[in-house]
């Protein structure tokens, strides 16, 4: 199994619930986004610790007044971009305004203006009898987080998704009946390249749920619906990608049919592998590994929570079966991380066929602790430390997660709790197993936290 020891950003406020967990592409930085509409950044320090790098507002409510529509200020997605000079950029979304932000570090400031005061108030012009040249002189490291551009009016439904280009001059976003290609250097029109919406709104028949540029081939995209299908697009073909390329689905037995089959079957989480071979799809049930080569069905299907078959019923009532899990490959594409209730997340290794669930609260997150495997039993317990299905909560959900792309570090948000495990290595380079160290006091998130 696989062990990590962790720290936990303990938070408080109910609009500090995040919404989105994002590592950049050198694992160096991890974005999150909440229900308030900030965006916190952490920095990996040389030690391996991550901390809080910049804090900013991205996303304030609005009020769409033609429609009588409240827009929530909560973060949807965050995307970085590559990286080309010393700022960072990320793309942040809500779900109507995508923003693309610039976060960058000033370690000096500008002395001696000649029409200015120190203060940066103007001077008065009879005042000035000589000129002189400003200097840079240095100041403490201040991380400045500015908006860039402002992606508006693109949607007429909620944004679910937004993906970058591996051109980096591209990205789309998508909501329920429509995605569109944008240009990163133009905020006032986007091209529509996919539009479900049927002239009869009474004939839809699904919506999208997700959708993902191709890693290496800027001309592929895959989106996936509530139908359980998941579509690759290619933009070369023709300009709106109403026909797929290829279509993803998997044959349903029509005597295992039921009510649920529908809803359970609806894709939350679609991901390209690292090497582009193969998709990885996350429905309520299970997470299936595509092969782009293979449309009939999945090459591995893995059981998330199985034992929840038998209780769909008090889950639909309960809006339960409605959850969007997110699902993550590991940077070798070897290894597949997703959510599930009572704070689980569960891991599937590819070649072994072994599975691990492990548990991401405070309660286990104690100082030199062991992270311990869990087991989810449906009849009598085999051991004092499984837990039976019927005392599972279900308000305690693992629904976004990441992958540090390039080592064993995974970031997991638990309601409003962060969680960032790390494999650890003896000094000879074996797997060691690992303690759980608590956050220190720095990594507390203030409820209203500061903006830069």
């Amino acid at each position: 199994s696989i062990h990590f020891h962790s720290f936990s950003i303990l938070v408080c406020d109910p609009a500090d619930v995040i919404s989105t967990v994002e590592f950049n592409q050198s694992g160096e930085f991890l974005a999150t986004g909440d229900r308030g509409g900030r965006v916190v950044i952490f920095q990996r320090e040389p030690q391996g610790e991550y901390n809080v790098y910049s804090t900013f507002q991205s996303h304030e409510p609005e009020f769409d007044y033609l429609k009588s529509l409240e827009i929530e200020e909560k973060i949807n997605k965050i995307r970085w971009l590559p990286l080309h000079n010393p700022a960072h950029f990320l793309l942040a979304t809500n779900d109507k305004t995508i923003k693309l932000w610039k976060v960058s570090e000033r370690d000096k400031r500008a002395e001696g203006y000649n029409l200015r005061d120190e203060e940066g108030r103007l001077k008065d012009l009879s005042t000035v009898t000589t000129l002189q040249v400003p200097v840079l002189r240095p100041m403490d490291l201040l991380v400045e987080a500015s908006p860039r551009r402002v992606f508006a009016n693109g949607h007429a439904y909620h944004i679910n998704s937004i993906s970058v280009n591996s051109d980096c001059e591209t990205y789309l976003s998508a909501d329920d009946l429509r995605i569109n290609l944008w240009h990163l250097n133009i905020t006032d029109r986007s091209f529509n390249i996919v539009d479900l919406k049927p002239e009869n709104m009474e004939d839809l028949s699904e919506v999208i749920t997700v959708a993902e540029f191709h890693p290496h081939h800027c001309h592929l995209l895959a989106f996936s619906s509530s139908t359980g299908t998941t579509r690759l697009c290619d933009m070369r073909a023709r300009a709106l990608c109403d026909q797929h390329a290829k279509l993803f689905e998997e044959a349903v037995d029509p005597s295992r049919r039921s009510f649920f089959s529908e809803i359970v079957s609806s894709v939350s989480d679609v991901k390209f592998s690292h090497s582009g071979r193969y998709l990885l799809t996350r429905d309520y049930l299970t997470v299936k590994v595509w092969d782009l080569n293979m449309e009939n069905k999945p090459v591995e299907t893995y059981q998330v929570h199985d034992y929840l078959r038998t209780k769909l019923c008090s889950l639909y009532e309960s809006d339960c079966i409605f959850d969007k899990f997110e699902c993550a490959w590991n940077g070798t594409d070897s290894v597949i991380m997703t959510g599930a209730y009572n704070n689980y997340f569960r891991m599937f290794d590819r070649a072994s066929l072994r599975d691990v669930t492990l548990e991401a609260s405070r309660e286990v997150c104690k100082r030199r602790a062991v992270l311990q495997p869990r087991r989810v039993c449906v009849g009598k317990k085999r051991k004092e430390t499984d837990v039976s299905v019927d005392s599972l909560d279900f308000r305690k959900k693992i629904l976004h997660t990441a992958w540090h792309p390039k080592e064993n570090i995974i970031a997991i948000a638990a309601s409003n709790n962060l969680y960032i495990f790390q494999d650890r290595l003896t000094p000879n380079g074996h797997h060691n197993t690992p303690e759980i160290q608590s956050a220190p006091p720095k990594w507390q998130t203030q409820p209203n936290p500061p903006t830069y």
